[in-house]
């Protein structure tokens, strides 16, 4: 029996909103950065072009019925929605709202809150700062787990012995994430729940112990750092990053050869959920700025969801959670959903390495 749980993030900037017609003109959406892009170095994959569902809007229910069907056709369990909280200030709320109070699609979901500071990083300009993340406290806590309950109480919610599974990107970012932890347990209690299933999306190569700072288990997306460090052991890699920054371009590795360290191996016990990352390409948003994986194919992804889903495996029954950064991150080059040049491909590895389990 398959009992491993597939679980793609999912990007909802895909319609328009008055905060981003104002910063970068009107109508724009993460399509904007995707449909511009151009290729930065020989070989480079550039534009990502999606193929069956198009150029969709998130407004539409039409669009997101259709990325159901698709995820669910191919083995995956729900989508984890970002979700955006500035202080009570809402952003980019509107397709989950409606996915919500609609009742459509038929999906599993849950909710990670992004609780970034957004900047200009997508226009070049990462010192300007658009929208700032702060933790105003207790009483603002409350009002954001009111928010959310509606949510949790839907019966698509996925869970965790019937607690509904709350991801945060940032858990060590919360002014105090130990007493906000507790407070939205007792919270889940009062409101009838069976509680809250934490998990906290852990930096790049941190090490931490969720229970430490109130949280269940983690997820670690392993994303090479930038500006990167090279070994001499590539020295193709290593001259054409030393020369490709002086040229502006952006950081490359090849997909193939930093497979090993996409996946973080947790020590003492910390329960570390597997995250694969099917390819990486922030150019449309970061320009020279921007971290590649370069020669990601469909081949080379299975193995590295060959040695996720092992791991995933290992996890105790119920909680077998393998994330996926990302079902629909264009802008990232970051996605699952087809596109003109593999189409299907990816989409067809995952089901075939998740069906052999």
């Amino acid at each position: 029996m398959n009992t491993i749980r597939p679980i793609a993030f999912y990007l909802p900037q895909f319609h328009p909103i008055p905060e981003n017609d104002e910063w970068w003109g009107k109508g724009f959406t993460e399509w904007t950065n995707t449909a511009k892009a151009k290729p930065m170095f020989h070989g480079h994959y550039q534009p990502h072009v999606p193929a069956d569902l198009g150029f969709y809007d998130l407004r539409l229910s039409e669009s997101r019925v259709a990325q159901a069907e698709m995820a669910k056709q191919y083995g995956i369990e729900g989508f984890c929605y970002y979700h955006y909280w500035f202080g009570g200030r809402k952003i980019l709320e509107r397709p989950f709202e409606e996915v919500l109070s609609s009742g459509i699609p038929d999906l599993g979901f849950c909710l990670c809150w992004a609780n970034e500071t957004w900047s200009g990083i997508w226009h070049g300009n990462p010192k300007h700062m658009l929208i700032e993340q702060t933790y105003p406290g207790t009483e603002d806590h409350q009002k954001h787990f009111d928010y959310l309950l509606p949510a949790f109480r839907d019966p698509r919610y996925i869970k965790v012995d019937g607690k509904p599974v709350f991801l945060i990107y940032k858990p060590l970012n919360l002014s105090d994430p130990k007493s906000t932890t507790e407070l939205w347990r007792k919270m889940a209690k009062d409101a009838g729940l069976k509680g809250l299933y934490l998990v906290g999306v852990g930096k790049a190569r941190s090490e931490w112990n969720p229970a430490d700072f109130g949280f269940d288990a983690s997820t670690s997306p392993q994303l090479p750092a930038v500006p990167a460090w090279v070994s001499w052991r590539s020295p193709l890699e290593k001259i054409r990053n030393f020369h490709g920054r002086k040229k502006g371009l952006p950081t490359i590795y090849s997909y193939e050869s930093i497979i090993p360290s996409l996946l973080h191996h947790p020590k003492n016990g910390v329960e570390d959920y597997p995250c694969v990352i099917p390819n990486w390409d922030n150019t449309p948003r970061s320009g020279g700025r921007g971290l590649v994986l370069h020669g990601s194919t469909p081949e080379i992804f299975r193995l590295h969801l060959r040695e996720a889903i092992t791991m995933a495996g290992k996890l105790p029954e119920g909680r077998q959670f393998l994330f996926i950064k990302s079902w629909n991150e264009w802008a990232e080059g970051n996605h699952l959903e087809p596109d003109l040049k593999y189409r299907h491909e990816y989409l067809k590895v995952f089901l075939e390495e998740i069906n052999k389990e």
